[in-house]
């Protein structure tokens, strides 16, 4: 059976010079370059990203996710003192603990590299606060175990952990992405995410306070991005690929702008894959905008019909990925890949720490 064009996984390969993948990020946010594409015309416009303003509808309604990147990287040592790395996916916020002596504990999942790869009931050591026992392998190199800590479970991290860049990223964590590798509008009490929502990570405080100055609304919602976001699709036919379920907020007064914007005709922009996935999400579960906190499997490929979102702000992504479908779904599948072959000719900088671009 023939796959169609737009459901066919290898369709959405391109090739890439290495020095066009951003492995670092650009010394002013808002300096970044921003491509505009207009889903009616197939038109392209070259800006940066500090003009943005220039592009969008006067009265939009512009909506963030406002999760918080955790330090969620940790190395440990198994009994037989062999090196195991360890990456924490369940959300921070979300870790229910139970007292165990004088330990806390909670039931979590993670990701584990090592050289041979633990086994049932394997305790891995992070030093003197916390441990983890291995109970159980889950797909896609997953797995879930119980996690014991005393103190302070997120100071820990903090002190510890690594910041989660993406695998391209050939180098270790430093102070820079510590700062860099979060939105200026992140939450600390939404901190628990494993990768950034980088769409956001071009604005300022002065470019969000010039928007709100110039008549754009402004609202946030929270996705706690983890590793449904990152997985790559592995499947030919791209709709049976599974989609990791991942924790998303919406609360009253955000679900309330949405929803008055909508009815006003007013534009929703989306900044970044994860609003999109959050607001749709909603939309879908709910029959409508309405504050919502729980998880959603939602997964977006060509021939998904959308209902909250009208213009999208994104990064460029990866090849074959999940993110790169849900682009296409927006904008059609030959329309995305046109476009990333005239950013790719324009000298644009991709993936993570890279340049961006509206889709409207």
């Amino acid at each position: 059976m023939t796959i169609p064009a737009d459901l066919d996984l290898q369709s959405y390969e391109y090739a890439l010079e290495t020095e066009r993948i951003a492995d670092r990020p650009s010394e002013r946010r808002s300096g970044s370059r921003l491509l505009v594409l207009d889903r009616k015309t197939g038109s392209l416009k070259e800006d940066l990203f500090s003009h943005i303003a220039r592009h969008l509808t006067p009265g939009s309604l512009i909506v963030a996710n406002n999760t918080r990147v955790l330090p969620a990287r940790l190395w440990g040592r198994k009994e037989t003192s062999g090196r195991v790395e360890f990456l924490l996916l369940t959300p921070l916020p979300l870790i229910k603990a139970v007292k165990n002596g004088k330990e806390h504990m909670s039931r979590v999942e993670c990701l584990l590299r090592a050289s041979r790869k633990p086994k049932i009931d394997t305790w891995i050591d992070f030093g003197d606060q916390v441990r983890f026992r291995m109970l159980k392998d889950l797909p896609m190199g997953r797995a879930e175990g119980e996690l014991y800590w005393t103190g302070d479970l997120g100071q820990f991290f903090m002190r510890q952990g690594y910041m989660p860049l993406p695998p391209y990223i050939k180098r270790s964590d430093d102070d820079v992405d510590r700062e860099r590798y979060q939105t200026v509008y992140s939450a600390h009490e939404k901190q628990g995410s494993v990768a950034a929502p980088t769409a956001g990570l071009h604005f300022t405080s002065e470019l969000k306070h010039e928007l709100l100055k110039k008549g754009f609304d402004w609202t946030e919602v929270c996705l706690y991005v983890g590793y449904g976001t990152f997985s790559p699709v592995r499947t030919r036919d791209v709709r049976r690929h599974d989609l990791h379920p991942e924790h998303i907020e919406v609360g009253f007064e955000a679900a309330f702008k949405i929803r008055r914007a909508k009815e006003a005709g007013r534009k929703i922009v989306a900044v970044g894959t994860t609003t999109m996935r959050t607001i749709e999400s909603v939309y879908k579960l709910k029959q409508g905008m309405q504050e919502f906190k729980g998880w959603t499997d939602l997964y977006i490929y060509p021939g998904f019909r959308f209902e909250g979102v009208d213009q999208l702000i994104t990064n460029f992504h990866l090849p074959k990925s999940s993110l790169l479908l849900m682009v296409a779904a927006f904008s059609g599948r030959q329309m995305i890949m046109e476009a990333y072959e005239s950013a790719k000719e324009r000298g644009f900088r991709f993936y993570s720490y890279g340049d961006s671009m509206l889709i409207s």
